[in-house]
């Protein structure tokens, strides 16, 4: 395989074109380059700061086999490649001096790029100790009996109290990320539409947010129920109430991320009717620091 058989581009129009028919065959699975290109066709070419996110496609014959976006200073993300494939794009982003901190993908996809970035580059790759398993929605059963209260949908008036939640979910799952008014709109949070479940008094006691729907999907992110308040199916509750909405608004496809080594939250997804799709694996990069003297 040559390596020009990669295209580059920087603008998520051009990629989209090119390479949205093959990413709209499988949504489940490409739920994360779908939602971020369409963040940044609806809320511009700096809606992740401002160094422009990179894509990449990989043609053969003129079919679209395989894609990638990284948005700097980000990590590389991968739709699932061969090892040869995966060769051949490290080779490609080492030639052109591209500087990665490091990958997510398929668990195949990372492990086979990762040593391929570390033959190309000499980076030491480090695998890091979660991986996150990929759900998708089959027949929505909510737990019985719920808990007690209801869903309601976050309004304005709410926004700091759902930035505090997502800046305690983003340092649970080991996010770097600053979340406060002056940056909640160049975060991936923003463009989410969050649910709160409140008990019979009014108080907010877990909460999901719902991308919005791409290629006829919809991806529940984040879900987030505060240390103190866990065990009392406020999540499941939460996470049913959101999944209905994204039924009710017409998505075909409903997903979600959980970490795979948490054996409740997996546990309640699969009892409301998530079904396992495949896990993801990150591998950071780095290089020795050169010695003194």
């Amino acid at each position: 395989m040559r390596s020009d058989d990669w295209h580059l581009t920087e603008d998520p129009d051009d990629f989209l074109a090119r390479a949205g028919e093959f990413l709209r065959s499988r949504p489940a699975l490409h739920t994360m380059p779908l939602t971020v290109i369409e963040s940044l066709r609806t809320r511009g070419a700096d809606a992740y700061g401002a160094e422009a996110p990179v894509f990449g496609r990989l043609e053969r014959a003129g079919e679209v086999r395989a894609t990638f976006y990284r948005k700097p200073p980000g990590l590389l993300s991968l739709t699932p490649l061969t090892p040869e494939h995966a060769d051949t794009l490290a080779a490609r982003l080492a030639g052109l001096g591209h500087e990665l901190p490091g990958v997510s993908a398929e668990h195949s996809t990372a492990t086979a790029f990762a040593e391929a970035w570390q033959r190309h580059t000499g980076a030491t790759s480090t695998p890091r100790a979660y991986r996150i398993r990929l759900y998708r929605l089959g027949t929505l059963t909510p737990p019985k009996p719920l808990p007690e209260g209801r869903g309601r949908v976050a309004g304005e008036q709410d926004l700091e109290h759902i930035m505090r939640w997502c800046r305690e979910f983003a340092t649970a799952v080991g996010e770097a990320v600053s979340i406060d008014a002056g940056s909640w709109a160049g975060t991936r949070f923003a463009d989410k539409r969050y649910t709160f479940w409140e008990t019979p008094d009014g108080t907010p006691v877990s909460m999901a947010g719902m991308t919005p729907m791409v290629a006829g999907q919809i991806r529940v992110d984040p879900v987030y129920t505060p240390a103190r308040l866990r065990g009392r199916g406020y999540a499941g509750a939460v996470t049913v109430e959101v999944s209905r909405a994204a039924l009710a608004e017409g998505a075909r496809e409903v997903v979600l991320f959980a970490d795979a080594s948490n054996p409740t939250s997996n546990a309640l997804y699969q009892r409301i009717g998530y079904l396992p799709v495949t896990e993801f694996a990150v591998y950071d990069f780095s290089h020795a620091a050169p010695e003194a003297g």
